[in-house]
């Protein structure tokens, strides 16, 4: 078994504990780690399979989250983020500051798309496409159709801002 096949493994195995009692927003309520496994599977699909650091970045996009979220969110101490160095940057380079206020977050992810890595735009663009789906499937309990508007419309600003980067997940 390859390296890349036994990180991806660990690292949805890691997703999937880390996030085993959260559900969707949505009204199906769907458990949180499918919308991580879609994420991975929509950059699998896009690097033809050829980038391993990128599918496990994707499935841990949430999960570590700049490693505060994940150890104050989910209880994992640092001992546990053992996905490596390179990883480690790519989740943090498509983590939000959480210490921001929700607005200012999402301007910055607008003006910021643009400059990101290649891998982080893909990141970007099969997490924001997995998000838009979910929604029009099972809207979030308490967003009337404005809201979702609104969603929508950011999200194509920051796809906007990560065009160029790869035509299968830019359809």
């Amino acid at each position: 078994m390859s390296a890349d096949v036994v990180a991806v493994a660990r690292a949805l195995d890691f997703a999937a504990r880390k996030h085993a009692g959260q559900r969707r927003k949505g009204q199906a309520a769907e458990p949180y780690v499918n919308h991580l496994a879609d994420v991975a599977r929509m950059v699998a699909e896009a690097t033809g399979g050829k980038d391993a650091v990128a599918v496990v970045a994707a499935l841990l996009h949430d999960t570590i989250a700049l490693l505060h979220d994940t150890i104050e969110d989910t209880g994992t101490t640092r001992q546990e983020l053992e996905f490596g160095p390179e990883v480690a940057a790519l989740v943090a380079e498509v983590t939000d500051d959480k210490t921001l206020p929700k607005a200012e977050r999402k301007r910055l992810q607008v003006v910021h798309a643009p400059g990101k890595s290649a891998r982080a735009r893909m990141i970007k663009l099969a997490d924001e496409t997995s998000d838009l789906r979910s929604i029009t499937a099972s809207p979030p309990l308490g967003w009337d159709w404005q809201r979702q508007r609104d969603y929508f419309e950011w999200a194509g600003q920051v796809a906007q801002g990560c065009r160029g980067v790869n035509p299968t997940l830019e359809k």
